[in-house]
């Protein structure tokens, strides 16, 4: 069984990077090329310190990281192993010479805001699913939710993003929509001026105009949303620090104390949605911006991109006083979250099926992802590249106009920047999605893409 004794694994102890990190991102690269295949085993951390001549808490620290990310996988008794995966990595096929447009016989869907769905655990589904339908129905639903999931999700939230909270804190929602709604009902009346990002989510415009609010728009940047100008007359603000939709900015932690001084200096509400906060690759997590201040954050977040839309079952974390003023607005509206689909998650965290399903979903993410960058980078600038399940790649404006429909002729759906914004587009580009296309249609996406790229920039060329 071959192991990295025969890698040439380089480490510099001059460089400002760290030694452990340093070491992380050689065994990612290693991986994502295939130098180190699925199931194979890597030294013990004693052993490969010994080869580099480093700490072990050099390897040790690596590993660890590798591990959260879903890279590596560990096997009682018989050591540390390159995580294996369903599919196999096909081989990359060099990209093909641009090519006149012609019908497409399928259709390719790189549109973001959709998981990958189709590989699952089958047993540890069906043991959810089984489990709930041995339980009776509820005659009085839960406003808050069932008691055991919210200790559950209390319980992976300190353990994913660093969250410490009881279930007190924890009302469970059918989703990031339903838990935004909510919040704009207790904290939002009439006419009280709501902000969000621009460019930023849709349906966060579309639910507090829905309840009444004044919707203002709130620039952001390749950092996310930006703090300083924030009108102070704010009632809440809503943001998506972790990856900002669309735009893929992480907000540093500089600015996240900025913004959480702003909320206690005016009395606003910052909602933070943890989109897309379980993936990243290259990078590692920054803690959720509820955990800097719970009295001024409310956190919302939902399964529907970590294990799939169909579930319908989110988080709301907050204050009781806040919990109980919802649920008491669930209880008037007749809003609640299904009891047996409340059960089955349970027992998806409970089992650590849940985590095992991420673990898993970050490799296979990882790959998709790493296609797009190879691909698209040397064409044009990417952001969000980092996190989540889609990244922007920026373009000129001359390149924009008609480029989406001509992919679309081509078999490749796509998004824009345009619709993202409430007001002046100020920046112009691709979002791309790559959670719900396999490998190789992202592979073959990328190709068209890049030939309309290419294309388009010729044309340019020769019209100057």
């Amino acid at each position: 069984m071959r192991t990295l004794v025969d890698l040439p694994v380089s480490l510099s102890r001059d460089s400002p990077t760290p030694l452990s990190a340093q070491l992380t991102g050689w065994l990612r690269h290693a991986m994502l090329a295939g130098t180190l295949a699925p199931g194979e085993r890597l030294p013990s951390s004693r052993g490969l310190a010994g080869q580099l001549a480093v700490s072990r808490t050099v390897v040790t620290e690596a590993y660890q990281q590798l591990y959260a990310e879903g890279w590596l996988e560990g096997r009682h008794g018989s050591g540390t192993y390159v995580a294996s995966l369903e599919t196999p990595i096909p081989e990359a096929a060099p990209a093909p010479p641009p090519r006149p447009p012609a019908p497409a016989e399928r259709t390719i869907d790189l549109t973001p805001g959709t998981p990958w769905v189709r590989d699952y655990d089958r047993a540890a589904w069906k043991r959810a699913w089984r489990k709930a339908a041995d339980l009776p129905p509820g005659d009085k639903p839960d406003p808050y939710g069932l008691p055991h999931l919210r200790e559950l999700l209390a319980d992976h939230l300190r353990r994913a993003r660093a969250v410490t909270v009881g279930p007190e804190n924890v009302l469970v929602t059918r989703g990031t929509g339903n838990g935004l709604d909510l919040c704009a009902l207790a904290l939002l009346g009439g006419g009280a001026r709501a902000g969000v990002e621009d460019p930023g989510y849709h349906v966060a415009r579309t639910v507090f105009a829905a309840r009444g609010a004044e919707v203002v728009p709130c620039p952001v940047d390749e950092d996310g949303v930006i703090v300083d100008g924030l009108p102070a007359d704010l009632r809440v603000l809503y943001t998506t620090p972790a990856h900002q939709y669309p735009l893929g900015g992480r907000l540093p932690i500089t600015r996240r104390e900025r913004l959480l001084a702003w909320a206690r200096s005016t009395g606003a509400t910052v909602v933070e949605d943890d989109y897309d906060a379980e993936f990243r690759y290259d990078v590692a997590p920054l803690p959720a911006l509820y955990g800097l201040d719970p009295s001024r954050v409310v956190l919302l977040g939902t399964l529907s991109k970590t294990l799939a839309p169909d579930i319908g079952v989110g988080w709301l974390v907050g204050p009781p006083e806040l919990l109980d003023r919802i649920a008491a607005l669930r209880v008037a509206l007749g809003d609640r979250t299904s009891g047996p689909v409340q059960h089955a998650v349970a027992t998806l965290l409970e089992r650590g099926d849940l985590d095992r399903h991420l673990r898993r979903m970050r490799l296979e993410y990882a790959r998709r992802r790493a296609v797009i960058v190879d691909t698209l980078g040397p064409l044009c600038r990417l952001r969000g590249d980092t996190a989540g399940l889609h990244l922007l790649a920026e373009l000129p404006l001359e390149t924009m106009p008609g480029l989406v429909a001509a992919a679309r002729e081509r078999g490749v759906l796509l998004d824009s920047t345009g619709r993202h914004h409430y007001g002046w587009e100020r920046l112009h580009g691709l979002v791309i999605g790559y959670g719900s296309a396999s490998l190789a249609d992202i592979r073959h996406g990328c190709r068209v893409i890049a030939d309309l790229i290419t294309e388009r920039a010729g044309a340019q060329r020769r019209s100057e």
